[in-house]
């Protein structure tokens, strides 16, 4: 049989290591916090317009499937400027709209030297 000396040592000790291990537990996330303040999650930046320093590569070639239902335009994939640099945005295929027809994105020449992107854009017949 045991004492109630021994019962309540038992007791301390049960509550020494709970409040130990929460101790412990906020130390850690405390320490988290703290080294992951300083770190700053930034979406890359895209092009929003303006002149690019750097020519685009020449279009990939792409494998153009069979539409997916009779209507269907490609609209084929270009070259866009994303953090800094030219990145391929493959070609889709898109509901055509009657009327219309599909200009292809491309890079005009600036007189700097330069490139601007004129934008893909659906345009009367």
């Amino acid at each position: 049989m045991r004492t109630a000396g021994f019962k309540a040592a038992m007791a301390r000790t049960v509550l020494m290591g709970r409040l130990t291990l929460g101790a412990m537990t906020l130390g850690a996330m405390t320490l988290g916090a703290l080294t992951l303040s300083g770190c700053v999650v930034t979406a890359r930046p895209a092009y929003v317009g303006g002149t690019v320093m750097v020519a685009p590569p020449p279009p990939q070639e792409e494998v153009i499937g069979v539409a997916p239902a009779p209507g269907y335009v490609w609209i084929g994939g270009y070259w866009g400027w994303e953090g800094g640099r030219h990145v391929w945005l493959a070609g889709h295929w898109a509901p055509g709209r009657p009327g219309y027809y599909w200009v292809p994105h491309r890079w005009v020449p600036t007189r700097d030297g330069g490139w601007r992107l004129a934008a893909g854009h659906w345009a009367p017949r």
